[in-house]
Formats: C-alpha cells, structure tokens, sequence
C-alpha cells in the first residue's frame, strides 16, 4: 500500500507501480483529517454498496462529509474506447447512436461497466433538441453539427419553435429512466444540456466556429433578434432540465463552451441573464436538483458564474485549481481540472496531477474531473489508472 499524505502544507505523489488496498486501509479512513490514502493497483471497480443512499457525487456537492472526491470525465463514453469504435463500425450516424435508446443506454454504460465513475451522464449532443425546435441540423463525421439554414432575421427566429421534450426527444427520457435502474444509485445518473448562448453559436454560424463574427455581428448590431433567440432557448433548456430530472436525471450540465468568446460586459447581457433565469425557474420546480455549469477559457469571467446561481463551477485547465478555489469563494462547489493532455502522459505524471488537482481543491464541495472532455486517441489504460488513483484517495 502506499499512502499519501495530506495537510495544509504537503501532498506526497505516490508511486504508480503500488499494490491495490488491503483491508488495513480502513486505518487510513478512521485518520481522514489528516490524510489521503491512494490505491493504484488492481481493478477500478468497487463492490456495490447495500442499501445505498445518495450517490457520493450529491453529497459532495452538497456539502456533505465524504471520504474523498467523487469522479467522472466529460465524454468518459466515446470515441477513446475500443468497445466505442466497434459499435461505431455498425452504426456509423452519430445521430442514430445518440437518438436511439438501447445504443444511448449501452454507450452511456461502457466506461461504468469497465471504469465504475460516481457520475453516469447520458451519451447526447447539446444540438439533440434543435430539430424540435425546428431548426434542421445533422453532425457529419470529419466536419461537425452543420444548421442547415441559420436565422438571421426576426422572422427567422419567429419560426423557431420552444422546445417540447417528450414530443421531440422522449427516447432521452427513456434512457434517463434505464440509465437510473441500471446504476442502481451507485453513482449519480448525470444529464446536460446546452446554454443558450452557446447554442445561439451554433445555430447563427451554421456550425462551428472559430471567429465567432455572425453570433457578435447579429449581437452587436441587432441584438433584439438575438435576445429573441436567447430567449427561446432559455425556456426550452428550463424545460429540457425539469425533463431530464423528472426521467432520473440526478444533476444537470450546462454547457456555456463559447460564452468565453464574449467580453465581460457583452456576457452580463448575452449569457448571465439567461443562464439565471434558467437555474431560477428550474430551482423553483426542483429546489434539489444540482446544476453544474461548465465554461471552457472561463479564467476572465470566474467570479461572474456564481451568479448564475449554480451549484457547481466546472474549471478548465487553464484556471489554477487554488486560484479557482479561492476566486469563486466557500458557496459553491467545484469541478474539474485536470488537463486532458495529462491522460497522454506516464502513469506517474498523470498520478502525481491528480494528487496536486485534489490538493488545492480542499477537502470537500469537489467533483474530480478534466478540464475538457477527454481527447481522441487517449490510451484507454491511462484513464483506467485516472480512476484507479482517484477511487482510491481518502481525506
């Protein structure tokens, strides 16, 4: 066994060729102030609990005592996984693998069956809803979501229509109600949805986006047609989350990934107000249901994303875990922030990373995870060892 020590002033690496706990790790548990006890070797999984209550994952963010940070990656179930790339081979269409319910289930259950993450989040796409709202999109392998015609007047986005989930999309719900049954509350069953900024993005460029001119042109010279849009998207998301927990979502994403794209003044008018009216709304339907809000480059606008009203802040890399920590206060928990590049790395580094992440995050109120979804071509072993380390760390 080897053990990490940890206190306000040390946090030792540990070595990645240890053996797995032996029943003395209890020891380390009963000590828990004062130490984190890592297990690097063996399997991943852990034994099913009897008679489990909460998942670890809510009581973390909850503010609850636990043993150590719960963990999940952002897109744990994808295209890095063998067993991913041979469904792939069967059922080539994104579409078709993430809007059918036994592949959204089975996909969404490969990494829980080979690595058991305290999180499970359903496999869709922040675009799903959008042909319910008549907007006709299609992702194309090799170039992305493609919007086959974007708004860019007021009546263009008079024909958008607000979202109706259980009309357009009940094969998630569907999945969200398999998903929880399957998990058996052993870890938290996790939806998400897309903010209405970023989805405007998508929308008004027609796709991806690496300038950003049509949504800041449409934004800084017509901006009621935007808010128009805006405002669409912030009822149907608020509608989109109350559906995915009524279907056994426990915790909610939303994912702002180019609200970073805006100054901070232009986020306070184009992303904040809509990102609050949606926890306001959804808050007062389901006052327990934690929302996680995730902004990749949000280093500039940190200590604005508490004002959503979230429970969680999801950190990139690019925010260092204490400065972070400190930056958004006692509040609200956090998650991340683990490099995804780090998976490329020896099962030393990538080791001793997790150690450091954990360290300045503080005991408690903290999810572990990357600061990105993990990449293509990451080596399926590397995120086994991510897991093994992080289950097996003690406070």
């Amino acid at each position: 066994m080897s053990c990490c020590i940890y206190s306000s002033l040390s946090f030792l690496s540990i070595s990645s060729k240890s053996a797995a706990f032996p029943s003395s790790s209890t020891t380390c548990r009963s000590n828990f102030k004062h130490k984190i006890c890592c297990s690097v070797g063996g399997t991943v999984a852990e034994p099913k609990a009897v008679n489990a209550t909460e998942p670890l994952l809510l009581d973390a963010v909850r503010g609850k005592e636990v043993e150590r940070p719960p963990v999940w990656l952002m897109r744990q179930a994808g295209r890095y996984m063998k067993s991913y790339q041979i469904l792939c081979e069967k059922h080539q269409s994104f579409r078709e693998r993430s809007e059918n319910v036994d592949l959204v289930v089975e996909i969404s259950l490969q990494p829980w069956k080979v690595f058991q993450p305290d999180g499970v989040i359903l496999f869709s796409d922040i675009l799903t809803p959008l042909s319910g709202m008549n907007i006709p999109f299609d992702i194309i392998k090799g170039k992305g979501p493609i919007i086959f015609d974007p708004p860019t007047t007021l009546t263009d986005v008079e024909k958008v229509r607000e979202f109706i989930p259980e009309e357009s999309v009940p094969y998630v719900g569907e999945a969200l109600t398999i998903l929880r049954k399957e998990v058996n509350n052993q870890a938290a069953v996790l939806g998400f949805v897309g903010a209405p900024f970023t989805l405007a993005s998508y929308v008004v460029e027609g796709g991806s986006s690496k300038n950003f001119t049509k949504i800041k042109r449409l934004a800084f010279a017509e901006p009621k047609i935007l808010h128009s849009l805006l405002q669409k998207f912030a009822t149907s998301m608020t509608k989109y989350i109350r559906y995915q927990a009524d279907n056994g979502a426990q915790a909610v994403q939303i994912f702002d990934s180019w609200a970073t794209e805006l100054s901070p003044v232009d986020f306070e008018e184009f992303s904040l107000p809509y990102l609050k009216q949606i926890v306001d709304a959804v808050k007062t339907t389901h006052p327990d249901l934690p929302l996680i809000l995730y902004a990749s480059g949000s280093g500039g606008l940190l200590e604005r994303l508490p004002l959503t009203g979230v429970d969680v802040v999801s950190l990139d890399w690019t925010v260092d875990m204490a400065d972070g920590r400190r930056r958004l206060g006692p509040n609200v928990a956090i998650q991340g922030n683990v490099d995804p590049g780090v998976l490329f790395g020896s099962k030393e580094f990538i080791t001793n990373r997790i150690n450091d992440t954990v360290k300045k995050a503080g005991k408690g109120k903290h999810i572990l995870n990357l600061g990105h979804g993990i990449k293509v071509g990451t080596p399926e072993e590397n995120v086994a060892h991510f897991f093994e380390v992080a289950k097996g760390l003690r406070y």
